[in-house]
């Protein structure tokens, strides 16, 4: 269980001893000759036992550096600028190493700690553990290094959404750091923004549905959404189509931070339009190289309002990633011009490396971007 993990070299010495029996059932005692006799049985044994050590030393000795060189504070980042949105990702089958997920589990607080250990399974506490620590490691980055990740402190807002509280500090004037995360199975994201609330989903482009595309969709997506399905003939593209509009639509109410009860996704449409000399706009699909999508609440439901962009783009060829965030402070705020929402994206594991995979094959965008 990941309550228990052990220390690097408590795990190296618990895998060596497994092998003791081996070692033990190939030992024979001459009682005559009074002598200890190793038959080939053993030397095999002793070797392939050295050879796991060796390889457990280099595994050890590479993450303890890392480790030691980490100090437990991140590298710092700049600042987005009010247009730009930060976008770190995790995969949790990178991270395999027991002695690095026992530190990640040591910069949470005793509430995430109970929150994790409710959790049935490794897999699921391994997946929270990782979650919370790509949160506080990735914020702590925005600090200039006057925070360390295990000292964040986090409320909520009236609604449930996650947010950052910071300490009074008379020699530092903290960050307007708003963020938001996601995560599947096999990929944890988190988004950061500066003076703008955000949202972000991620979902598997392999996501199966239980029901059939279009009942599923007339449950939950507004009329013009189902007809926009309803019209694609591909069942596999209209399943596409399903995931992204679902990843879009999650982003968006995230982003409101008013709960989804507040924002049922059949009260609001998502548009894909691309951007026309005339003013003018024609609805299209994703496919459609659209440049621009849009959003429309009801009029009933005030609460919904449309002054957000979004971004929709394929991560590391198996997730959509969705981003949404608000759009009035970026086009009003002086000196940062007018124009669409900037990205910068990295894949990391948390104190042992961070790389930047924008304008990589890594992430395709969809729409949304300049």
């Amino acid at each position: 269980m990941l309550r228990t993990f052990s220390l690097t070299i408590s795990y190296r010495l618990s895998s060596s001893l497994l092998l003791f029996p081996s070692l033990l059932s190939a030992l024979k005692l001459s009682v005559c000759n009074k002598r200890l006799l190793l038959q080939e049985e053993l030397r095999e044994v002793i070797c392939f036992w050295l050879t796991s050590i060796q390889i457990e030393e280099q595994e050890h000795h590479f993450f303890h550096n890392a480790l030691e060189n980490s100090q437990s504070i991140p590298i710092s980042i700049a600042l987005p600028s009010r247009r730009e949105t930060h976008f770190w990702y995790i995969l949790p089958d990178e991270v395999q190493n027991k002695s690095l997920l026992n530190q990640y589990l040591e910069l949470l607080s005793h509430r995430e700690k109970e929150n994790v250990f409710r959790l049935h399974g490794d897999e699921l506490q391994k997946r929270a553990i990782l979650a919370r620590a790509l949160v506080r490691t990735t914020l702590a980055k925005y600090t200039n290094s006057r925070v360390c990740p295990r000292s964040l402190k986090f409320g909520k807002n009236n609604y449930g959404k996650p947010e950052v509280k910071w300490q009074d500090d008379e020699e530092w004037d903290p960050p307007s750091l708003h963020f938001n995360i996601s995560h599947t199975s096999s990929l944890i994201a988190c988004g950061v923004t500066v003076d703008t609330p955000i949202g972000i989903d991620v979902e598997d482009k392999q996501r199966k549905l239980r029901n059939n595309v279009l009942s599923f969709a007339r449950r939950y997506f507004s009329p013009y959404e189902v007809e926009v399905l309803h019209s694609i003939s591909d069942p596999d593209t209209q399943r596409q189509e399903f995931i992204k509009l679902w990843t879009l639509k999650e982003a968006y109410v995230k982003a409101l931070g008013r709960g989804f009860s507040a924002a049922p996704f059949n009260t609001f449409t998502i548009r894909f339009r691309p951007w026309s000399s005339s003013g003018l706009h024609v609805n299209v699909d994703s496919n459609s190289q659209a440049s621009e999508i849009v959003v429309e609440a009801f009029e009933e439901f005030k609460n919904l309002t449309s002054n957000w962009e979004f971004t929709l783009f394929e991560l590391a060829g198996t997730h959509y990633a969705a981003i949404c965030k608000e759009k009035y402070n970026i086009l009003n705020v002086a000196g940062e011009g007018t124009g669409w929402m900037r990205l910068k994206v990295w894949r990391t594991i948390p104190f042992v490396e961070d790389e930047c995979v924008c304008g990589t094959d890594t992430v395709k965008l969809i729409c949304g971007l300049t």
